[in-house]
């Protein structure tokens, strides 16, 4: 609800904190490697996909 509406900028290692963000960035040694929603990031198979599956999501 506090978001709604505005741009708002989320650093989360807890991923059901931005499952439902309209885009997620994926970072990994200060690179943005991935970026989409969550199901396009699962469906790359890639470093999202890899933290979701340890956070059993």
């Amino acid at each position: 609800r506090l978001m709604k509406n505005r741009t708002t900028i989320v650093i989360a290692h807890r991923l059901s904190t931005i499952k439902q963000a309209d885009e997620i960035c994926v970072m990994h040694e200060g690179e943005i490697v991935e970026r989409g929603k969550h199901e396009e990031l699962l469906e790359l198979n890639g470093y999202y996909k890899r933290l979701c599956d340890m956070q059993s999501f």
